[in-house]
């Protein structure tokens, strides 16, 4: 039978996955001697139209075709191997794997999937690619931070799937799942701002280094920042940092709420632009003002483990505390009742209350009770920085941010209100 132009291209998609991933393999080995390489760019295009012919062969004659190629391959390249690993006790198995990778490619090129295999080829010639940035990386890694990636995997990968989607308690106001969803959510934002922190390192600016610490806990960078202020020439600079910190609180707040509750954003979107505005345009100030922008040796962030268990099933009880307060609030107090609970629950966390908030509107709570709710408990949050930065900065650092502060609540709350 005479191949048709499908057949064709698959065939042709087969044997370019197999140059693909041979010419990075080739690139690799370039300093190698020709009789040390156990495959080269030629052996792999070869082996990915194996790969593309064994397919086409098992839709003719069977399984037991594809099957035995894929056997007597194997046997090769662990012959190859084990050949290789005589002249060379550190000898690898990648580009035995590659090979084998590469056989499959083909045979799903032929399996009318051409874009995934060409996709998969792509990552695998990535990754070949990657070897070195990928080792460096692992040796900088600590066991702190990479038990703490483990587990942020774990409570979003395989806790989070397992958890029961359906009300307890009390009205019903506890889902498991739910509400360790939104514990996920703010453990993936801290965790993505403490990467971003190690990957661009806390001497490349005082600014950078809040703005991203601030995600991970805004509170724990305005203590950081508040107490070196007995650095005077440090003033201005300071107040970048701290106007910094709390503006990104403002968005940070509202892409908490786009995600939980969409239907809320409307109302708050103008409030926290508003109020990031003016946070951003004193920070903006004193910046212009400020000599240096290099962070001092001593002032470290102490963000030192990205993310632990206890603090998130901590966080869960919080969250869960709140909704049921929240709705206690609202039945026997009503809006006065919910605005309370966010003003308080404020004081300690703004995440928590902005969720809970989020969430309570979607059933029963009226959206904007939780529209102002949010805003309440944002300013209350938003004071008790200004609190840490008088208490722990001093009078002139409080000048120099407290006024901005102030403008930008008493702004956005204006928003809220009108």
């Amino acid at each position: 039978m005479t191949p048709n132009l499908d057949i064709l291209l698959d065939l042709a998609s087969a044997l370019a996955i197999g140059l693909l991933i041979g010419a990075e393999r080739g690139w690799s080995a370039r300093n190698s001697e020709d009789d040390q390489l156990a495959a080269g760019v030629r052996t792999f295009g070869l082996v990915g139209l194996l790969g593309g012919l064994a397919a086409l062969l098992a839709s003719h004659l069977g399984a037991g075709v594809w099957i035995a190629l894929l056997l007597a391959l194997t046997i090769l390249s662990t012959t190859a191997y084990v050949v290789a690993l005589r002249h060379s006790s550190d000898h690898g198995q990648t580009s035995e794997i590659a090979l084998l990778l590469t056989f499959l490619l083909g045979s799903l090129a032929l399996a009318d999937s051409r874009l995934l295999a060409g996709g998969c080829a792509v990552v695998v010639a990535l990754l070949l690619r990657l070897k070195e940035p990928m080792h460096a990386a692992l040796r900088r890694l600590s066991a702190e931070e990479l038990s703490g990636a483990l587990k942020l995997l774990f409570i979003s990968i395989v806790l989070l799937p397992a958890l029961p989607n359906q009300g307890y308690g009390p009205w019903q106001v506890f889902n498991p799942y739910v509400t360790w969803w939104m514990v996920v959510l703010i453990a993936g934002l801290g965790f993505a701002a403490y990467v971003a922190i190690r990957l661009v390192g806390t001497r490349h600016g005082l600014l950078l280094t809040a703005l991203l610490g601030s995600v991970v806990s805004s509170t724990i960078m305005t203590m950081t920042l508040a107490r070196l202020h007995g650095q005077r020439e440090l003033h201005t600079l300071l107040a970048t940092g701290l106007l910094g910190t709390s503006a990104l609180v403002f968005p940070r707040v509202l892409l908490e709420v786009a995600v939980v509750n969409p239907q809320l954003v409307p109302g708050l979107l103008w409030p926290l632009a508003a109020a990031t505005l003016v946070y951003a345009l004193g920070a903006l100030y004193w910046w212009q003002r400020a000599s240096s922008s290099e962070l001092p040796a001593d002032a470290e962030p102490p963000l030192k483990n990205p993310f632990e268990l206890a603090p998130a099933v901590r966080f869960a009880l919080l969250l869960a505390l709140i909704l049921l307060l929240v709705e206690i609030a609202r039945r026997e107090l009503g809006d006065v009742g919910v605005y309370l609970v966010a003003v308080l629950s404020g004081l300690t966390d703004a995440d928590a209350i902005t969720l809970s908030l989020s969430r309570s509107a979607l059933s029963e709570l009226d959206p904007q009770v939780a529209v102002r709710g949010i805003a309440l408990a944002v300013a209350s949050n938003s004071l008790i920085k200004g609190v840490l930065i008088a208490v722990l900065g001093g009078p002139r650092l409080a000048l120099l941010t407290l006024p901005v502060m102030a403008a930008g609540l008493g702004l956005g709350l204006a928003l809220v209100l009108l």
